[in-house]
């Protein structure tokens, strides 16, 4: 592959080729000057942290694909695995180069503004000895250098791990040295004295002064390296099956384990180290385009911090000002439960808090007329105040069922921490359903209210964590609808017994009816164009690849359908092709919280459907996990969630075209800025 074009083909992107450039309008936030410096630094080392699990999961994945099937072409721009391979190892290189400069450009910026991030070179006198008494006193010790020969052969370099390999002599002999850096070592060391705050990363310290480590022989040259390894794996309920005995969570954290040691899909190391890179790549059989040389740092998460260092006078004009959330639709005097059995509540994260939602379920574990609770959990935050509330209502006699996906991938581990507490609080633990993820965001309250029963059930779009509901943008319906509510208590049913095959009344679930249903409201419009009638699909995702779906929404547009598609990340669908899609248009905004909600609107006026769910429209959640889709019965919540789709396709300061070449640009800015997330803080939902 030569050229980026090879990754589109007519109306079709490559789906790894549109997440690298979704990762590059990453990158392009940390060079936007509406954003703040220190805003800007964090969206440098998200840039690096989401290449980080690009590299395990997606190219691992293709790496395993190359294994299995090389012949096999992927469905919309007909390359193979490893032609996709090599296309994201000399594309991204490209990329990690761009960085670079923008590091560089960061690292000017915070110095004029007090904050000097050094490197080993760039230390006084006065600093480089105080720096050298701290490695000496507080790294050193931590530690733990090899000279590698017969008694001590290459170590196993372990994932995401960063190791300085030295080229030594001692009495003409040439030995390569090995030094693990340990984790437990802080990530930064702030150097005293001088009117700027001076820092430096324990890399550079290591860089700088490692080599005394190796007191008696003479260095000729080191470098620090990092491997990537594969971390994809599959955790298959079939490979338990055969025994009946067999404890899916025991099995699935031995493959977590297995994380660490698969092959290796990706080489960082100092560049410019040439004879080591060289005994490297041998001694690891790791390919010479898998190598990547590394210019400054290896691990940017440090920029996440640097708030910690800055003079606290600079700080209000350097990161954005602490947003309040709106105040909550239920007033804290008032009950949440007596709300939502009167009307149905909608909430808006981040702009309205999760604290409503905490609120209902801390009502409903102490009020009497609760008999159930049941609940999806796909990620947590480390301290939830769900697991908590779960908890209280289990200590009170509730019945509390929790499906909890153990295969939430890097999460496995906090969720097997999760199911043995809520495990312990007497909560009865489904791990998920079958070999399909439960990716669904739903909360199931049953009540008893004389002889009848009562229902109230939460639907949102996404994770029940605290902490990713003040930076994701999520959207939420609290309902008594009783068809909805039957159908909440029928879905934990059906996961309890790996039941897919069940017609439900109000909402779309995958892996059976939520495509099949979407799919038919996309043809209602088609047909309705097709008679000369107006028609109109306006939805928002973080990732379109399903090509069944694609190609409806293109047969849509050549019957006259108007789509306006709001897509944060991966857009396998190239728009505003002559003929195919020129009634398609792709906006992708990044801004300063994470575009998460999905929504899925179809019609206008009194003919209008709208859908929130847990789902993208990629094959994964269509086919393969178990997702929602909700309709949105209230008229004054549908009216505000279309409002906001207005704010969004408005927005001239965040957001990104997609074009007929494939690639993305900033739209004209004519009038007024709009910055949609901004307007949503300051509670402007329309236009």
């Amino acid at each position: 592959m030569s050229k980026d074009s090879e990754f589109i083909k007519g109306v079709y992107v490559n789906r790894e080729y549109s997440w690298m450039q979704f990762n590059g309008r990453v990158l392009d936030q940390a060079t936007d000057l509406t954003n703040p410096l220190l805003e800007r630094c964090k969206f440098l080392s998200i840039f690096h942290s989401n290449y980080d699990e690009f590299f395990m999961v997606r190219v691992g994945s293709l790496i395993n694909d190359a294994k299995l099937n090389g012949d096999a072409k992927e469905n919309k721009t007909d390359l193979t695995a490893r032609e996709q391979v090599d296309g994201i190892m000399r594309l991204s290189k490209n990329c990690f180069r761009a960085a670079d400069g923008v590091y560089s450009k960061l690292k000017k910026e915070l110095s004029k503004n007090g904050l000097c991030i050094k490197t080993g070179d760039e230390l006084s006198a006065k600093q480089r000895q105080k720096c050298k008494e701290y490695f000496q006193s507080q790294i050193l010790p931590l530690l733990s250098p090899m000279v590698l020969d017969a008694k001590h052969p290459m170590i196993r370099f372990e994932n995401m791990s960063c190791y300085m390999v030295f080229e030594l002599t001692r009495s003409d002999r040439l030995m390569y040295g090995v030094m693990a850096i340990s984790h437990k070592l802080p990530r930064v060391y702030r150097i005293d004295g001088g009117k700027k705050a001076n820092i430096i990363t324990v890399e550079e310290l290591i860089r700088t002064f490692g080599r005394t480590a190796f007191d008696g022989y003479q260095i000729r040259s080191q470098a620090m390296l990092r491997l990537t390894r594969n971390a994809d794996f599959d955790a298959n309920i079939d490979d338990v099956d055969i025994e009946r005995d067999v404890d899916f969570s025991k099995y699935l954290k031995h493959k977590v384990e297995l994380r660490g040691t698969q092959d290796a899909v990706r080489l960082q190391i100092d560049e410019g180290a040439d004879d080591i890179k060289a005994f490297v790549l041998k001694t690891l059989d790791i390919k010479k385009s898998y190598c990547f040389d590394v210019k400054h740092c290896f691990d940017y998460k440090f920029m996440m911090s640097l708030a910690n260092y800055v003079p606290e006078d600079a700080l209000p004009r350097l990161r954005y000002k602490q947003p309040r959330p709106l105040a909550s639709p239920v007033p804290h005097e008032s009950s949440v439960l007596e709300t939502v059995l009167s009307r149905d509540v909608f909430l808006a994260y981040p702009f309205e808090s999760m604290d409503t939602l905490v609120r209902l379920l801390d009502e409903c574990a102490s009020d009497s007329r609760v008999a159930s609770i049941k609940i999806t959990i796909y990620r947590l935050d480390s301290r939830s105040r769900i697991v908590d509330a779960l908890k209280k209502a289990s200590e009170n006699g509730k019945e509390v069922t929790v499906v909890i996906e153990l295969c939430a991938r890097f999460d496995e581990e906090n969720n097997l921490y999760f199911s043995e507490v809520l495990k312990d609080a007497g909560c009865t633990i489904i791990y998920g359903m079958g070999n399909y993820k439960v990716h669904s965001k739903i909360i199931s309250i049953v009540l008893t209210d004389g002889e009848k029963l009562r229902y109230v059930t939460h639907l949102g779009t996404g994770n029940y964590n605290e902490n990713t509901s003040k930076q994701y943008t999520d959207l939420n319906i609290i309902t008594s609808d009783e068809a909805i509510g039957r159908d909440g208590v029928a879905f934990f049913r059906n996961i309890a017994i790996c039941n897919t095959d069940f017609k439900y009344d109000r909402l779309l679930i995958a892996p059976k009816t939520l495509k099949k249903g979407l799919i038919e409201y996309i043809e209602r419009e088609t047909e309705k164009a097709e008679s000369g009638k107006p028609a109109f699909i306006t939805a928002k995702m973080n990732s379109l690849t399903d090509k069944t779906i694609i190609d409806k929404l293109i047969a849509a547009s050549k019957a006259g359908v108007v789509i306006k598609l709001i897509i944060r990340g991966i857009c396998c669908l190239v728009p505003q092709v002559a003929g195919k899609t020129e009634n398609i248009t792709v906006t992708s905004i990044v801004g300063r919280f994470l575009e998460h909600s999905r929504i899925y609107c179809f019609g206008s006026g009194d003919d209008r459907a709208m859908f929130i769910s847990s789902a993208d429209l990629m094959t994964r959640n269509t086919d393969k996990r178990v997702e929602i889709a909700t309709p949105v019965l209230d008229k004054r919540i549908a009216d505000r969630i279309f409002g906001m789709f207005g704010v969004m396709l408005a927005d001239n300061v965040k957001a990104r075209r997609l074009g007929s070449d494939g690639k993305y640009s900033a739209p004209d800015t004519v009038g007024e800025p709009v910055n949609s997330q901004e307007l949503f803080l300051k509670g402007k939902f329309s236009l």
